[in-house]
């Protein structure tokens, strides 16, 4: 796949369809950003996911009474592509007239087009609105009531600093006020950004004014969150254990939560406030 994001719909007026259209879809290649980072996918440092969420799931039953649902899908981060936003949301309104079966037949769907797309098994769930996940409270240290004086806002892992060099501690750190831009169209990205990590003791403030400066920064939500992980990793050391997962604000119905951990376990989470 050569795809890129200036020939994707992102930031273009976009036919609406709704009669199954599975060549919507539009996959990005995860190479480039990765080779910034300085990782290759035979040696990604990280285990992960990209949980997507659509809440404006909807087709029609075989007697055309149309049903709605909410979903989720699990897209591995060591997939060859991710998925670009507006594509994705293109593509599950084009089932909106069309009829299927039942929600298994929609599920098969939905997963074998996914996985074309990602270059890789992509989970999907389908959930009554009445079984939807609950919404649950974060654990931990809330960051975003620290009293810090913060002046740049253009991406800076050199902020970063270590409280306890010596000291190995556990810790359960999030904060709300991560927000990067689409780097194509500039719209904001809000986003929830959790940091669990069992190593040496990272200073509060310092990580707090590291995910502000993020403010002016253009990048997918999935390159985000890796460049997170990787510029704390580069400090806490390789021997420490490292989680950094965001819960973004949904766009058009539909919200992308990036995972990733030095741990194979599966990310265990409700939605947020605002989502």
């Amino acid at each position: 796949m050569t795809n890129d994001v200036l020939h994707s719909p992102l930031g273009k007026s976009s036919e609406y369809r709704d009669t199954y259209s599975p060549e919507l879809l539009y996959p990005i290649p995860r190479a480039p950003k990765w080779a910034e980072l300085g990782l290759s996918a035979d040696a990604l440092p990280f285990a992960g996911v990209d949980v997507w969420t659509c809440y404006e799931l909807s087709w029609l039953a075989p007697s055309g009474k149309p049903v709605v649902a909410i979903a989720e899908f699990s897209i591995p981060a060591a997939s060859p592509n991710i998925i670009e936003s507006k594509s994705f949301k293109l593509y599950l309104n084009s089932l909106n007239q069309t009829r299927y079966a039942s929600l298994a037949e929609v599920q098969d769907v939905l997963q074998r087009d996914l996985s074309a797309a990602a270059g890789a098994p992509v989970s999907v769930a389908i959930f009554r609105l009445d079984q939807a996940p609950a919404m649950q409270p974060l654990k931990g240290v809330c960051l975003d009531e620290l009293d810090v004086a913060i002046d740049s806002y253009q991406l800076d892992a050199g902020l970063l600093k270590l409280a306890a060099p010596s000291q190995s501690v556990v810790e359960h750190l999030y904060s709300h006020l991560l927000k990067s831009n689409c780097p194509v169209t500039g719209q904001p990205d809000w986003g929830t950004v959790v940091i669990d990590y069992r190593g040496p003791q990272l200073d509060h403030a310092s990580v707090l004014a590291y995910l502000v400066s993020f403010r002016q920064h253009a990048d997918f939500h999935e390159q985000c969150v890796e460049r997170i992980f990787c510029d704390l990793r580069a400090l806490l050391g390789d021997g420490a254990e490292l989680t950094v997962y965001a819960r973004y604000v949904r766009r058009g119905g539909l919200d992308i939560n990036p995972y990733r951990s030095t741990s194979q376990a599966a990310p265990q989470w409700g939605r947020l406030p605002r989502q």
